[in-house]
């Protein structure tokens, strides 16, 4: 597999897969990737407000990690596409408790997701595990009322 980023032993199962999946955008880039095979580009636009400098850098540790296959096409102009490999797609069915948590979450703080570019996800056999359900556009980040008032909170303090 891929180099490890930190020193020592990890402490619990919890503690790799965070290794792996750590980062604010790596989550939504497999959720991305769930649903095929995608070039920077596409990638750039489904992970809105992630730069190009992160992007790329968080692909590398997945693709150094075995999340995620890099092809680099021999043609010109060069094409590049990513994929998850089958650890990747374990990964994200190992991600699906987490998302259905997260759809409890917002329900129970009366916020609503802010929809993908994409159209709202609702069946989670065909938009991947935790990733589908009722209003939820996916794992990404939540941003209602009560997030609002947080950042205003701490734009005040």
């Amino acid at each position: 597999m891929g180099f490890v980023r930190r020193p020592g032993p990890f402490v619990c199962g919890i503690d790799a897969a965070m290794d792996v999946i750590g980062g604010k955008w790596k989550v939504l880039i497999l959720w991305a990737l769930n649903e095929g095979t995608c070039r920077f580009g596409e990638l750039r636009r489904q992970v809105p407000g992630v730069t190009e400098k992160v992007l790329s850098s968080h692909l590398k540790e997945l693709v150094d990690d075995g999340i995620v296959h890099r092809e680099v096409h021999a043609e010109v102009p060069p094409r590049v596409e990513y994929s998850l490999t089958p650890l990747g797609f374990t990964l994200n069915e190992a991600l699906g408790p987490l998302g259905s948590w997260g759809r409890d979450h917002i329900r129970r703080g009366g916020e609503e997701p802010e929809p993908a570019d994409r159209s709202e996800v609702g069946d989670d056999r065909a938009n991947g595990p935790g990733y589908g359900g009722d209003s939820a556009a996916g794992p990404g980040p939540v941003r209602g009322a009560r997030s609002a008032a947080r950042r205003s909170a701490v734009r005040t303090a």
